[in-house]
C-alpha cells in the first residue's frame, strides 16, 4: 500500500559508500587538492635539495683579456668545473673547492698567456729567419719581459716598454748608447712614490746592456712624467730626502719633549711643535796664511862673493910646487866664528889691499794651510713652542678641579725643555712655554653597531631566512592542504542506527516520525546493522525507496 511522508518528517541519514564519495563533485575536489598539495610538497623538496647542494663561487681571475677569457672558458668546459661570470664578464667564479685545482691546471696549459709575450716568442722561431727578424723577436722578447716584471708591482695594472737599441759598430767613436721608455698605467686610486720609480728606472736600466738610467723615461696614463723626481734636480732643489731629513729632526724633537714631559704633567697636557732651520749647503773652504817670523829666523841658504881689485899686492909665498897645487874644497857654513853670517870659520882674511865682498842669505818663510769642510744638514736656528696643560688637584673630599702652575713649576719646566732641545743662545734658538688650560672636547662615544646591521649577521639571517621560509612552506602546504584533503577523503559519517523491526521504527511512519534525531537511535555493530536494513528492504521495499529517492534529491 502507499505510504504518506509527513511534510515535516526527519530522514533518516544513511552514509555513502567509499566510492560514491570520491566520485562526488566535493570528493574529485579533495582529490585535485591532494594531488596540487602533493606536486607543490615534492617541488618545495627538491628546491631545498639543490639549493643546499649549490656550490659557493669564488673568483678564479680577474681583469682578463678577451682572448685569454676565452681560451680559460674552452678549458675549463673540457675540464668538466662549472663557472660563471661576475662584474659584467671580468672575472671568472668557479665553486670554491675547485678554485687551487682549477689554476693549476690551467697554470701547466700556460693560461692565462696575458697580452704581452716574452721570450716564448723565440720558441717558434721559424727556419729561415733572417738576421734582422730574429733581432726583432729578441728586443719584442725582451720588452715582454721587462713588462711582465713591472706589472708584478702591486700598484701597477699594466706596462709597455719600448727599447730603443742601435746597432753596435765596430768603431768606438760611433758607439750609441741604448735608451727606454716606460708607460705605466696604475691602478685607480694607487700612485707610485720616488723609491718605487727608481727601482723601475734601475730595473730597466740594469736589464739592458749599456743602457744607462738617465736614458730611461717613465710615464703614467696620464702622460705625467715620473722619472724626473729620480733626480733632486729637477724639483727646483726641493729634494725629497731633504724634507724628510728636517721632518724626522723636528718629530725627534717633538717626541723628546713630550717623553720627557708627560710623566709630570700627566698624559695628553702636553703639546710642542719645533721647527728646525737646517742648512744643506756644501762648503769646503781652504786657506793659505803666511806670518811674520818670530824670533830665531830659519835660514834656507845664504851665499858669499869676495873679490880683489887689480891693484892690488903682487904674488906671495914661496915659489915652488906648493904653489901650483890646486886650492882646497870651499866651505860655507852659515855662521862663522866671529859671528858673521857667511863667513868661514878658517877662512883667511883678505886685508891687503881694496876688494869687494857681497852676502845673500835667505831665511824661511812661515806658511799655514787649513782645509775645512762643513757638515751638511747642520741645524742653523731652532724655534721650539710649549704648551702645558693646568695640572689637576684633588682636595681633601676627592674632588678634582684644575690649578694654573706655579711660576716656578712653569720656569722648571722650561728648564727641562731647554736642555731636551739643545737650546743654543749663540745660534739664535727661541723657546716659548705657555701653561693654559686645554679645551677638551667631549668625546662622543660610538654607538655600537645593533646586531641586526652587522653585515656577518645580516648575511647569516639570510642563509636562515631561505632555510626558515622553506620550512614553513613545507608546514603550510602539509598542514593547509594535504592534511585537510587527506581527512575529508578518509573521513567516514556515523553509523546506521539500529532499527528493531519489531518495534516502533519498523512502520514508515515511524521511520519518518516528526522529531526524530539519530542521537536517540542506540548503536549496535555494522554486521547487524546490515542484516535489520536487508530485512526492512525485503518486508517495506517502499520505504526504502523513498529513502533512496531521498538521497538522490539531496546530492547524496
Amino acid at each position: 500500500m502507499p505510504v504518506t511522508i509527513p511534510a515535516n518528517a526527519v530522514p533518516v541519514s544513511v552514509p555513502m559508500t567509499t566510492t560514491a564519495r570520491t566520485f562526488s563533485p566535493t570528493g574529485q575536489k579533495n582529490v585535485l587538492v591532494l594531488g596540487a598539495g602533493l606536486a607543490l610538497l615534492a617541488a618545495l623538496i627538491v628546491a631545498g635539495v639543490m639549493w643546499g647542494r649549490t656550490p659557493d663561487y669564488k673568483v678564479l681571475y680577474s681583469n682578463l683579456s678577451d682572448k685569454d677569457g676565452g681560451a680559460i672558458l674552452s678549458q675549463l668546459s673540457q675540464m668538466n668545473i662549472a663557472y660563471k661570470h661576475a662584474d659584467g664578464g671580468g672575472a671568472i667564479l668557479v665553486p670554491s673547492d675547485q678554485v687551487h685545482e682549477a689554476r693549476l691546471k690551467l697554470a701547466s696549459q700556460g693560461l692565462p698567456k696575458g697580452s704581452t709575450v716574452g721570450f716564448e716568442l723565440m720558441e717558434n722561431q721559424r727556419f729561415g729567419a733572417t738576421q734582422f727578424q730574429e733581432q726583432v723577436n729578441f728586443q719584442r722578447g725582451l720588452e715582454g719581459e721587462l713588462a711582465k716584471s713591472i706589472q708584478s708591482i702591486s700598484s701597477v695594472q699594466s706596462a709597455r716598454v719600448h727599447l730603443a737599441l742601435p746597432k753596435q759598430s765596430a768603431f768606438l767613436r760611433e758607439q750609441q748608447k741604448p735608451s727606454a721608455s716606460v708607460i705605466l698605467n696604475l691602478y685607480p686610486g694607487r700612485t707610485l712614490d720616488r723609491a718605487q720609480v727608481a727601482g723601475i728606472v734601475h730595473l730597466v736600466s740594469s736589464s739592458v746592456p749599456d743602457l744607462p738610467m738617465k736614458n730611461v723615461t717613465a710615464l703614467d696614463q696620464h702622460g705625467t712624467l715620473l722619472s724626473s723626481v729620480t733626480d733632486g734636480s729637477s724639483l727646483g732643489g726641493l729634494d725629497p730626502d731633504k724634507l724628510n731629513y728636517i721632518q724626522q729632526l723636528e718629530q725627534g724633537y717633538i717626541r723628546r719633549v713630550t717623553d720627557l714631559l708627560e710623566p709630570i704633567v700627566g698624559r695628553n697636557n702636553v703639546r710642542a711643535q719645533v721647527t728646525a732651520d737646517v742648512d744643506f749647503s756644501v762648503v769646503e773652504q781652504t786657506a793659505e796664511t803666511y806670518k811674520p817670523n818670530v824670533g830665531d829666523a830659519s835660514v834656507r841658504s845664504s851665499m858669499l862673493n869676495e873679490a880683489n881689485s887689480a891693484g892690488g899686492a903682487g904674488g906671495q909665498g914661496v915659489p915652488g910646487a906648493l904653489s901650483n897645487q890646486p886650492p882646497p874644497n870651499p866651505t860655507a857654513p852659515i855662521q862663522g866664528a866671529s859671528g858673521t853670517p857667511g863667513q868661514p870659520v878658517n877662512a883667511p882674511t883678505n886685508t891687503s889691499g881694496p876688494g869687494k865682498r857681497d852676502v845673500t842669505t835667505n831665511y824661511e818663510v812661515d806658511k799655514t794651510i787649513r782645509m775645512e769642510r762643513r757638515p751638511v744638514g747642520s741645524i742653523k736656528r731652532l724655534s721650539a713652542a710649549v704648551v702645558v696643560n693646568n695640572s689637576r688637584v684633588v682636595d681633601s673630599e676627592g674632588k678634582v678641579s684644575l690649578q694654573p702652575l706655579s711660576e716656578a713649576d712653569l720656569a722648571k719646566l722650561t728648564t727641562l725643555v731647554r736642555e731636551a732641545v739643545g737650546f743654543s743662545q749663540t745660534r739664535g734658538d727661541s723657546l716659548n712655554v705657555v701653561n693654559v688650560p686645554f679645551n677638551v672636547e667631549e668625546k662622543v662615544v660610538a654607538s655600537e653597531l645593533p646586531l641586526w646591521k652587522q653585515p656577518e649577521n645580516i648575511s647569516m639571517a639570510k642563509e636562515a631566512g631561505k632555510a626558515l621560509a622553506l620550512l614553513v612552506g613545507l608546514l603550510v602546504l602539509i598542514f593547509a592542504c594535504i592534511r585537510p584533503a587527506m581527512k575529508s577523503l578518509s573521513a567516514r559519517r556515523d553509523p546506521i542506527p539500529p532499527i528493531d523491526l519489531n518495534g516502533p521504527l519498523a512502520t514508515p511512519d515511524a521511520i519518518y516520525s516528526p522529531g526524530m534525531q539519530m542521537a536517540q537511535l542506540p548503536t549496535t555493530s555494522t554486521n547487524n546493522q546490515l542484516q535489520q536494513v536487508r530485512q526492512l528492504a525485503q518486508q517495506n521495499p517502499a520505504t526504502v525507496a523513498n529513502v533512496v529517492r531521498t538521497w538522490v534529491n539531496k546530492d547524496g
